[in-house]
């Protein structure tokens, strides 16, 4: 497919009443084993997870130009549709969003961090308009972390910011918002009743409501954020555990790179 024809692909996956999964992925070795599933259509990058992979911390703590060339890779390991977690946008979200269509991605995640509404809506805009002067409806992800940095709030107030920034995210042109956080059943259906059907983004965490309802409440993709690499890791663990303990590797262990 032509970087258009993904774009215009990535886009339809998200209207589509069927849910998009995405289990997100961190190295070409990662993307091509989860693209050689049946099943998966897209693939999404998990910004924790390639910082771990070079030893940082989340948070735009890894180079944006190292970052940029992780993505790549993936991108260049695969056939399918990329969208890319860039985090906040490393201070220019337009800039960003332009460097990353040119090493082949056609969506992205934005964290707002709780900015002043004005302000994170202009960072929707700018991310918008990199893709319309790249020539490709950019799927843009237009997250709010009215949960993930609400600690300070009650579940309500979380739930109303989420709405209102959601809203002005989409009203701004953004196709999907992403809400992460452990929701419930209500959170969910409100979110979806405000923003309209399948236009809810969420991440899959311990807790969370299962996906077929997910689907049946309008829910338009699951992603899974650092806990594929998460799942990855703590197959290492334990079988460094069992080498330990005297046994070896596990049955069924496959050859997959």
């Amino acid at each position: 497919m032509t970087l258009q024809e993904k774009a215009d692909r990535l886009l339809a996956l998200h209207e589509d009443p069927a849910l998009l999964t995405v289990v997100n992925v961190w190295d070409p070795v990662s993307a091509k084993v989860v693209s050689a599933e049946p099943g998966t259509q897209a693939l999404a990058t998990a910004s924790h997870s390639i910082a771990a992979s070079f030893g940082y911390e989340d948070g735009e703590r890894i180079p944006l130009d190292l970052h940029l060339e992780a993505i790549e890779r993936i991108v260049q390991a695969t056939d399918l549709p990329v969208s890319a977690d860039l985090e906040a946008g490393y201070g220019d979200v337009g800039e960003t969003i332009r460097r990353a269509i040119g090493v082949g991605v056609v969506g992205a995640n934005i964290e707002d961090q709780l900015k002043p509404l004005d302000e994170a809506v202009r960072g929707v805009e700018a991310a918008l308009a990199a893709g319309e002067a790249e020539g490709i409806p950019f799927v843009l992800n237009a997250r709010t972390d009215a949960f993930i940095r609400g600690a300070d709030r009650t579940p309500e107030e979380n739930l109303e910011d989420a709405v209102t920034r959601g809203q002005a995210y989409l009203a701004a042109g953004a196709p999907v918002v992403f809400v992460p956080g452990r929701l419930d059943e209500h959170q969910v259906r409100t979110l979806v009743e405000a923003f309209g059907a399948r236009k809810l983004s969420l991440i899959a965490v311990p807790g969370s409501l299962p996906l077929a309802k997910l689907e049946e409440l309008g829910v338009a993709r699951v992603s899974f954020g650092p806990w594929s690499q998460r799942v990855a890791l703590t197959a290492l663990q334990d079988l460094v555990r069992d080498v330990h303990a005297g046994g070896g590797l596990p049955e069924g262990t496959r050859t997959l790179n």
